[in-house]
């Protein structure tokens, strides 16, 4: 299915995490250097590949093949084609960048049990030459997440006249591109051929290029007719560089949810238990990551508001813990996050085999670290002068009122909290640490010194 993206409130989000997602501006940059290429010379095919959901990351790919088939002089740019869908902005700029290409663009659906589902049905309308290979199908583009109602009727109506203009200008089934969009209906291979679809159905690459030689094709600007002379002409490929793939892999709701649940949770035990950073850092990587997957998926901000009370929720454990309340609702608002945060789109949706585990491990998280912080600031302390707060020790020599006690490798000077004169030999406790000196108390008789009890 292909998403469509409404909602004020999900295009507040949409903004939100763009401008997070900025920080990452430089990864785009080199994802166009790493892209993997072979060298294309003048006259030859250049063929690359939208295989997986179509999203921003995508639509880009498609428009640097274009451009480079223009840039080399290449003959044709094939764009082999399997895909269930995608977002409605990303198959409008594919649709927009194949219609104004100076190059011919065929679109072939292949391998054998590939589709070109929902919106990849609409991207092979907008091909100069369209072809499935056998095993294949076509169809299924109705929109979905819809509101109901007329706006409903007026995103299919929206839907169905862009794929009617899209397949009257390329000479296709305008019937079946309407009933695609509003009745979901889809054809194979041999169907799409016999209803006028596509053009051909061919089994392989090289037989595609042999049936294309010697065929006019229309391109713009200006409608100028190309010839192909695409048999036996040289291949170029154009993939996904390291960074693309990179990219399109984090364009995965189920990473952004992990990303994000982790993230959130890393920075709220650094906050609360502050050490060398090592979790903030973390916390903030993830957060970013979250942000860039985000950025290029149909968001929703309630799923935000969500997650931002879940952290809430789990501060409120961490300082004031109870019998567990705040981590349990916050764990229901991190599941429930899951589900609102990026909309209900086959492709789109986050697993609950994600969701569930995710939610539940960081409520428990929660818990535990809220125990463990109220023990730890329940302790005593086990640096600095509380040290010695509570330590036994015994009275070597004494000088007058005052005695003096071996302590940590040194000699400190003890009194009596009580007043008195402290005798050699008696055993007394620290309660208090008063400058230099210890304050101390007498302690029973069977109770050991500590230097004695190691």
């Amino acid at each position: 299915m292909w998403c469509h993206i409404a909602r004020p409130g999900a295009r507040f989000a949409h903004r939100f995490v763009l401008a997070a997602a900025a920080l990452l501006g430089p990864v785009p940059l080199l994802a166009a250097a790493g892209s993997a290429q072979t060298t294309t010379t003048a006259g030859a095919v250049l063929v690359t590949t939208v295989d997986g959901t179509i999203t921003p990351v995508m639509a880009r790919h498609l428009a640097g093949a274009i451009d480079r088939a223009e840039r080399d002089a290449a003959q044709l740019l094939v764009v082999e084609l399997d895909t269930p869908g995608g977002l409605e902005s990303s198959v409008r700029d594919m649709v927009q960048d194949i219609l104004a290409s100076p190059v011919p663009v065929a679109v072939y659906v292949a391998p054998a049990g590939a589709r070109a589902a929902s919106a990849g049905a609409i991207v092979t309308f907008a091909a100069h030459v369209a072809a499935m290979a056998p095993g294949t199908a076509i169809g299924a583009s109705t929109p979905v997440d819809l509101e109901g109602g007329d706006v409903a009727r007026k995103v299919v109506n929206d839907a169905t006249a862009f794929a009617e203009s899209i397949a009257r200008l390329r000479g296709r089934n305008v019937a079946f591109a309407a009933d695609a969009v509003r009745e979901g209906r889809s054809a194979s291979a041999a169907e799409a051929v016999e209803l006028d679809v596509v053009d051909l159905e061919v089994p392989t690459l090289a037989a595609l290029l042999q049936e294309l030689d010697g065929r006019t094709v229309v391109v713009s600007p200006g409608d100028r007719p190309v010839v192909l002379r695409s048999a036996g002409a040289a291949v170029a490929r154009d993939e996904m560089g390291l960074f693309e793939r990179v990219q399109q892999w984090l364009a995965d709701p189920n990473l952004a949810y992990l990303f994000l649940s982790l993230g959130t949770m890393a920075i709220v035990l650094e906050l609360a238990s502050p050490g060398v950073g090592a979790g903030g850092i973390a916390g903030a990587v993830l957060l970013l990551l979250a942000m860039f997957s985000l950025a290029v998926l149909p968001v929703n901000v309630v799923g935000l508001l969500l997650v931002a009370l879940a952290a809430g929720l789990f501060v409120v454990e961490l300082f004031v813990p109870g019998v567990g309340v705040a981590a349990a609702g916050g764990a229901v608002a991190l599941g429930l996050s899951g589900l609102f945060l990026v909309r209900d789109v086959p492709g789109f949706e986050v697993s609950a085999a994600v969701l569930v585990p995710v939610a539940v491990l960081a409520g428990v998280a929660a818990l535990v670290a809220g125990r463990v912080a109220r023990t730890v600031r329940g302790a005593p302390a086990r640096t600095g002068v509380g040290l010695f707060e509570g330590r036994v020790v015994r009275v070597d020599r004494t000088e007058g009122a005052a005695g003096w006690a071996f302590l940590e490798g040194a000699w400190w000077r003890v009194r009596a909290r009580a007043g008195g004169e402290l005798p050699a030999g008696t055993q007394v406790r620290v309660v208090e640490v008063d400058g230099l000196e210890l304050v101390v108390e007498t302690t029973a008789t069977d109770e050991a010194p500590l230097e004695e009890r190691r």
